[in-house]
């Protein structure tokens, strides 16, 4: 089956719907990705998809389920059957899980991000769920290192920010600078943190990000980069929010003078014919 979960706010909302994820519910979010990946190999992982949702939350226009998630999942448009070049779930209990695990999710950051918080320390702050992979693979026995020399692994939070970008970049009118001068710096300088996180971190590992005891992995100007960027997700919030949906201009045709030749090409004047 590949019907597309329920926009968010149409789903459920009692309170079961709406408790805090746990590791095991991200374990499981991470298994049904990888059983969408064996079907089609360019479904993300978990932290590009957080990123996502993460931009499209914060859109400008409210983005239904059944327009983002063809474009993050490669899943088939309504009334489409699934073939080698899109994803598909393995059955409807799949996609009902998926579907309650998202909208948990989305629940949690969409609360944090409409929350007023004044560190990042705090528990209502937006946490992104990312990983430290260099990290991870810094505290593998050299043994097991030896199969990752070779590999280009992404920097603390790359993957995260790739998928907002991503977001971003597939709806672009959405996240077209408005004509406020102030509004539009606001937004550019937004967008920057995020896209400094695209890249890679060159500095000298010094910290680990995830743990006090973790081999150190990120450089501190990358941590505070990451800091940077998770303020910038609330002032972009921040800005749709208060500028609203785009209005569309309603471009109203010439009217012809009463004494022009009539625009139906009757030939006679416009007073005369569709004017009178």
């Amino acid at each position: 089956m590949t019907t597309l979960p329920m926009t968010p706010d149409t789903a459920d909302t009692t309170p079961a719907a709406t408790a805090w994820m746990e590791s095991e519910d991200f374990d499981e979010l991470d298994a049904i990705l990888d059983d969408l990946r064996a079907r089609y190999d360019e479904t993300p992982q978990w932290e590009f998809c957080e990123g996502f949702m993460a931009a499209v939350i914060c859109s400008r226009r409210p983005i239904a389920a059944a327009e983002y998630l063809p474009v993050l999942l490669g899943l088939p448009g309504e009334g489409e059957e699934a073939d080698a070049e899109t994803g598909s779930f393995a059955s409807d209990e799949q996609r009902e899980r998926f579907t309650a695990l998202w909208t948990q999710r989305w629940r949690e950051v969409e609360t944090a991000l409409d929350s007023e918080v004044n560190s990042l320390e705090d528990d209502a702050c937006y946490h992104p769920e990312v990983m430290d992979i260099r990290g991870a693979v810094a505290d593998m026995p050299p043994e097991e290192q030896e199969a990752f020399k070779q590999e280009d692994l992404p920097a603390f939070a790359q993957v995260w920010a790739l998928g907002f970008m991503f977001a971003v970049e597939s709806w672009p009118d959405e996240w077209m600078a408005p004509r406020d001068k102030d509004a539009a710096k606001w937004l550019d300088g937004a967008l920057q943190a995020v896209v400094a996180m695209t890249e890679d971190d060159t500095g000298k590992p010094e910290v680990s990000p995830l743990s006090e005891e973790g081999t150190p992995s990120t450089s501190i100007a990358r941590l505070n980069a990451f800091g940077e960027a998770i303020w910038a997700v609330y002032d972009l919030r921040e800005l749709w929010k208060t500028l609203g949906p785009k209005v569309e201009t309603i471009r109203k045709e010439a009217t012809p003078g009463r004494n022009d030749p009539c625009s139906c090409g009757s030939g006679k004047k416009y007073k005369k014919c569709c004017g009178a």
